[in-house]
């Protein structure tokens, strides 16, 4: 079958490598411009052109992809039989969504309708879910509202950060869509419409995400921390200063503290927050603002947080 595979991140590399080791042709690779990157500011491949350079596949970086016409020419003479798109990072056209024989076919980090959006991975984790998945859905012209075609399901585990979990769900993928284009060339696979009525979102993440409201229960603080690694992390403010949140560890009931969602308690170099609904966290690494990431003992030691202090402007 003739491919063309658009993507950016490191999320869709697996997917690349998969299509090509199980022998399908990828006639071109679409990636998103280098972009600077680092203290000098200097170019920097996707991962995902390191990956077709390796390969030694053909690649075009286009700034724009919409009324792009040197990019619907290519591609209208290559023909290929599907598109594939993972993490691209642009809005597809209408024109490419009615290019090829099979469609564009996405794999969506979630299991539609749930979590559409930009940061399904991250949001998931932050609401709490115990299990989520892959969907590898036909494009429309909606924001991940195509037709299903296979999804697979994982657990997440209880230490699992956006992180740890990207890696497992994009192998998954990679898998599903071998799968599910072997399924289209055999007229076996059957495409079902989302029920939309169940849909949730999964906006893109913004800085203030990560800013933690003790109001909520401990539970859902750690869950946000787990979903919002690497960024935009979590954090506070300790006597008028960002404070950043790193590991924590969350109890039910709260103990030994009376002040309110954000009021400290220190107990034999512990760092314990109040929160909401009775619930508390002891704080383990933390990154007062300037400083170098610290284990909370020697915050303590070092800042002299005191029992009755509070986190936070509430």
């Amino acid at each position: 079958m003739d491919l063309v595979f658009c993507g950016t991140p490191r999320f869709a590399v697996p997917t690349l490598e998969r299509l090509v080791e199980a022998g399908f042709h990828v006639q071109l690779v679409v990636t998103q411009p280098d972009k600077p990157r680092g203290r000098g500011l200097e170019l920097a491949a996707s991962p995902v052109k390191l990956c077709a350079m390796t390969l030694g596949l053909p690649i075009t970086q286009p700034d724009k992809i919409k009324k792009n016409e040197e990019l619907q020419a290519q591609l209208a003479e290559l023909n290929p039989e599907a598109i594939i798109v993972v993490g691209y990072g642009r809005i597809i056209p209408q024109w490419m969504i009615d290019l090829p024989r099979f469609g564009n076919l996405n794999l969506h980090a979630s299991l539609l309708p749930k979590y559409r959006g930009a940061a399904p991975i991250q949001w998931a984790i932050a609401s709490g879910e115990t299990v989520t998945g892959v969907t590898i859905m036909r494009i429309d012209a909606g924001l991940d509202t195509g037709d299903i075609l296979q999804q697979r399901e994982t657990p997440i585990g209880d230490d699992d950060t956006a992180e740890t979990l990207a890696p497992r769900l994009a192998a998954i993928g990679a898998t599903l869509m071998v799968e599910t284009l072997r399924g289209l060339q055999a007229a076996t696979m059957v495409a079902v419409p989302q029920d939309h009525a169940l849909a949730s979102l999964a906006p893109i993440l913004k800085k203030e995400d990560g800013l933690i409201d003790f109001r909520r229960p401990a539970r859902q603080i750690c869950d946000r921390l787990r979903g919002f690694q690497p960024w935009p992390g979590g954090f506070t403010s300790f006597r008028g200063k960002g404070l950043g949140v790193g590991l924590v560890r969350s109890f039910m009931p709260a103990v030994g503290s009376a002040g309110g969602p954000g009021s400290v308690t220190i107990t034999a170099d512990h760092l314990l927050v109040e929160c909401g609904a009775g619930t508390q966290l002891e704080l383990l690494e933390v990154q007062p603002e300037g400083k170098k990431r610290m284990a909370a003992r020697d915050f303590v030691h070092g800042y002299h947080p005191s029992t009755g202090d509070r986190l936070g402007g509430l």
